[in-house]
């Protein structure tokens, strides 16, 4: 499965989310998840449980130190599809013939 989530704090006294935002990376890399960070969201690879269970503890540390927490998250859920982060780019590649920048 991927997951693309986008989450932050909404009541923040600054305009920039990010100190808040990485350490939600932080909880995330420290996982052992297969992950792709990128300007708006982070792409994850895995498994409902252990990535719902990462989600949810960053979703609670961002709440310890802010009234409101605004989280997206997309869902794409291919049976028996692995190793999805790089493989839809190399798909990409191959039908491309050339390699596109990441």
């Amino acid at each position: 499965m991927l997951f693309q989530v986008t989450m932050f704090p909404t009541d923040n006294r600054t305009p920039s989310a990010s100190a808040d935002v990485a350490k939600v990376i932080d909880l995330i890399d420290r996982s052992g998840l297969s992950y792709k960070l990128t300007a708006m969201a982070t792409v994850i690879e895995g498994e409902w449980e252990p990535v719902m269970r990462v989600l949810n503890r960053a979703r609670l540390l961002l709440r310890r130190s802010h009234s409101r927490v605004y989280i997206i998250i997309t869902i794409d859920d291919r049976k028996g599809a692995k190793n999805r982060l790089t493989g839809k780019i190399q798909s990409i590649e191959r039908r491309l013939r050339r390699e596109v920048r990441k």
